[in-house]
Order: structure tokens, then sequence, then C-alpha cells
């Protein structure tokens, strides 16, 4: 494997690891609440799809069609009847009722579906690649990437270009003001969340069609999407996509050298970044 072919394989990786923290970064981004849960929501979405998949013989790229909606409703009223009272000063609070949310996921997972190891079948899609000679691109990499850049592109246009995106910029800015121009937090909040939840659907089908998963896979998923929000920049959706890159180039370069040394050359560019750059990249203005 060449060097330019570790790279390239590496920023397709990186895709990966934005989609998996872009709805981290979008929850954090407006509400600055850190969903200890995340990952094991992926994994939730990954077995909801894996259902439709095995139970109906759906297409997974038709059965995400069908979970992205359940995954919306499933967030919203997670906000609306949860988090909402945990929201305040204190970051405490929050934390806490995710990380218990997080230890009832995986053991409802491991009753549901027991610890045994799981993965969405693509057919020809899983194998199928484009050479280009020096670079081998796989299909469904490259499908993980472009979900990526399109994900983050229609939320960047969602959040600067329509009505809903102004009320989200204005209760992150301040709930209180916001809420005397008759805009209402908490429901904003829910909306929110129901999308980083729809996005958790997305990046659960790339996570079981790629890999292998089980109902303890949640909390590896939360650190690579931890790492790559923070080494992007809090709140920065873009940072976030930089952010996975960094993170998938990093562990593909370390892998060339030694394959033992993939997971720790990223948490080692992790360290790097927040060394130089302790708020990451492109952080946004954080009160």
């Amino acid at each position: 494997m060449t060097i330019l072919d570790t790279i390239v394989q590496g920023v397709l990786l990186g895709g990966l690891y934005a989609l998996f923290a872009a709805g981290l970064s979008l929850v954090f981004g407006i509400m600055r609440l850190v969903n200890l849960a995340h990952g094991d929501l992926i994994v939730l979405a990954a077995f909801l799809i894996l259902v439709l998949v095995n139970g109906l013989g759906l297409n997974p790229f038709l059965a995400v069609l069908i979970v992205m909606p359940l995954m919306f409703i499933a967030g919203y009223a997670l906000q609306a009847v949860l988090l909402n009272r945990t929201l305040g000063k204190d970051v405490l609070p929050p934390l806490l009722v995710t990380f218990g949310l997080s230890i009832v996921l995986q053991n409802a997972l491991l009753e549901g579906f027991s610890a045994d190891s799981r993965r969405i079948s693509a057919g020809a899609l899983e194998t199928a690649s484009i050479n280009l000679g020096a670079v081998t691109i796989g299909l469904m990499p490259l499908m993980a990437f472009l979900s990526a850049v399109a994900v983050i592109v229609g939320l960047n246009l969602l959040i600067y270009r329509t009505a809903l995106g102004r009320a989200f910029r204005a209760t992150s800015d301040d709930p209180v003001t916001a809420g005397l121009m008759g805009i209402r937090p908490r429901q904003v909040f829910a909306v929110a969340t129901g999308l980083a939840m729809a996005v958790v659907a997305i990046a659960a089908l790339y996570l079981g069609t790629r890999a292998n998963f089980d109902p303890t896979a949640g909390p590896a998923r939360l650190i690579y999407a931890f790492e790559a929000v923070i080494i992007g920049g809090l709140g920065s959706l873009w940072g976030t996509l930089a952010g996975g890159v960094i993170l998938g180039v990093a562990q593909t370069l370390g892998a060339a050298v030694n394959p033992e040394w993939q997971i720790l050359s990223g948490h080692l560019a992790f360290l790097a970044v927040l060394l130089i750059r302790p708020r990451g990249l492109f952080p946004r203005a954080v009160d």
C-alpha cells in the first residue's frame, strides 16, 4: 500500500467518523449538551436497520429511510420528555442522565439481540471498488464520505438559510431573549435532537455495513465522535468533518507502520491537536 493510498483510505474513514460526530456537534452547538449515550443510539439505529433488512428483506438503503423518521421521533421525545428537564447552568445533570441512558440502552440491546456480533449485508457493494492505479477506492467508504459531506452541507443550509435555523441560532445565543421573541426554546431543542438522531441513522447504516457491531459497541463510537468534534472545534460542523478526516488519516498511517498502532495513532493525533489548539481547529465562540 502506497502512502497516497493510505492517506486516501484515511480520508474516507474520516467521513465515517464525521457521520458519527455530526449529530453530537449539532446538539452541542445549539444547547451545549454532551450526550454520553450518542454512541449507543448509533448502535440502536444499526440494530433497527438490521431488523428491517433481515426481517422484511429490505435493502439497507431503503431501511434507513424508514429508520430515520423513527429516530427523529425518538430523539424529539427523548429531549422533550427527559433531557429538557436536565438543562441549566450545571452541566452535571445531563451527563449523569445520558450516562444512565447509555447503560439502559446497552442492557436492553443485550437482552434483545444477545452479545453476538452482527453485520448488515449490503450485497455486492461491500466489495465493489474503483481502481485508480496507485489508489483503490472502496465504493462503500466513498459513499460514507460523500454522505458525510452531504449531511454537513445540509445541516449548514438548514442552520443559515431557513427560519428553523434562525431559531436554532437565536436559541443557542440567548434562550431567554429568544423566548421573548416568540420562540419556544424547549421545542427548538427537541427538534434539534430529533435531527441529530436522523443523522445518527445514516451513521448507523455505514457502521453496520462496513464493520461488525454488537450491543456494547457504542462507547467506542462515542470516543471517535468526541475526538472528531473536539479536534474540529466544539459546535463547528465543517470542523467536525475536518476532525474526522484527521482522525482517520492518523489511524491509517499508524496501521501502515504497525497494525497494532491504528487506534493509538488516532488518540495521539487528538492529543497533539489539543496541545497546539486546546479549543480545536475551528472553534465557535462559546459563552
